[in-house]
């Protein structure tokens, strides 16, 4: 067995609802740190709207979303993130995986 289990989990959670759960911590963070939407915005190198729509929604870009957890001291927590999943059994452990690699690129037909 290998340690990506393919069929992920059985959810009770939406992407969407992440995305407003993660939006409304960045939002209590921001407030503890008695930054205006304008200055976290700024601080993170946003447009005020994207911020706006990001603490109402949860959407934002990636990048723009690692940007503001590196100004609230976060990016712990992004490197966190899909990290190897641990082994289940010893017999996970032994199994050789083998190396993937890409293949060599076509030269043009002349």
């Amino acid at each position: 067995m290998l340690p990506f289990d393919p069929q992920p989990p059985l959810q009770l959670t939406s992407a969407a609802e992440l995305a407003q759960g993660l939006a409304q911590r960045v939002r209590a963070m921001r407030l503890l740190r008695g930054w205006t939407q304008l200055e976290a915005a700024g601080r993170a190198g946003m447009s005020l709207a994207s911020y706006k729509r990001f603490e109402r929604t949860g959407e934002s870009a990636l990048l723009s979303l690692l940007k503001l957890a590196l100004v609230m001291d976060q990016a712990e927590a992004c490197e966190a993130l899909f990290q190897p999943l641990p082994w289940r059994s010893l017999d996970e452990a032994l199994v050789v995986r083998p190396q993937r690699s890409r293949a060599p690129r076509r030269r043009p037909s002349p």
